[in-house]
């Protein structure tokens, strides 16, 4: 079964395509399912005066999933299309990203540490950021942010869960403490994790998450899902070859996928 759970279109400000322009390239690839999954509004920082193109405006969010609802219908038969939201954690907004949550009728709800406090640690305008910052207490912050967003039982998976490597920033000291740290959180809470390819386009020049983890979280039994994070319809499933191709080397033979909050293992 070909599968893509993340993507992002016009929308979210960052991202080009329409919905359909994407369930279209879905359908040209050959994609048993597509997730659409756009940002959630930003609910921390004021979106007016804050840098733009970052998510969606919070009235487009019900437009949002209206239209992703009409497409899941009008294709029925053709490709299996599920509603998604990639729901940023947010220390200290855990209510605030709830009342969204449970506003909508989901299919599953992707749990993405992007920003620490204000800084978007994955925004390309950002990197400044990291300057006269330490490294590994910059990465302790991350991946405590991660465990929490695990626990909080509002997310069905966690999504490129060691993005914070993205633009090559890493401590010198091993982390792979924190990275584990992270998963056995994951495991505890019953999530699943997604294997990202897009890291494979970026200064990290690998998925998300390695190998290792890959590796550690199979040993664990967590679930895994895929996605390419396409922001353009051309990138829909990009990579995802490669993708499946390292899931079966460290040696899982199904993927997860979702169905109004509900998880189903398929073979791949």
């Amino acid at each position: 079964m070909k599968i893509d759970y993340h993507t992002h279109h016009a929308r979210c400000g960052h991202a080009v395509g329409s919905l359909e322009e994407y369930v279209i390239r879905g359908m040209e690839i050959g994609l048993a399912q597509i997730g659409l999954s756009d940002h959630m509004p930003l609910i921390h920082v004021d979106p007016m005066t804050y840098l733009p193109e970052m998510a969606m405006p919070m009235d487009e969010l019900p437009r949002y999933v209206e239209e992703c609802l009409q497409l899941k219908e009008k294709y029925k038969g053709r490709i299996d299309i599920r509603v998604g939201l990639e729901g940023d954690y947010i220390e200290g907004y855990e209510e605030d990203i709830e009342r969204i949550i449970r506003a909508y009728p989901w299919d599953y709800v992707i749990g993405s540490v992007h920003f620490l406090g204000e800084w978007d640690i994955t925004d390309f305008r950002q990197t400044a950021g990291w300057e006269g910052r330490d490294r590994m207490t910059v990465y302790e912050q991350y991946y405590d942010a991660v465990q929490k967003a695990a626990a909080t039982g509002l997310y069905d998976y966690i999504g490129h869960i060691d993005v914070i490597k993205r633009f090559g920033y890493a401590p010198e000291a091993d982390v792979t403490h924190l990275e584990n740290a992270a998963l056995d959180a994951v495991k505890r809470h019953g999530l699943a994790i997604e294997l990202n390819a897009s890291g494979l386009r970026m200064p990290a020049a690998e998925m998300f998450p390695s190998a290792r983890m890959l590796q550690y979280a199979h040993e664990q039994g967590i679930p895994v899902t895929i996605g390419s994070d396409a922001h353009q319809p051309e990138r829909l499933g990009q990579y995802l070859e490669e993708a499946r191709a390292l899931l079966k080397k460290v040696g899982y033979t199904q993927l997860a996928t979702f169905d109004g909050r509900k998880r189903l293992l398929v073979d791949f």
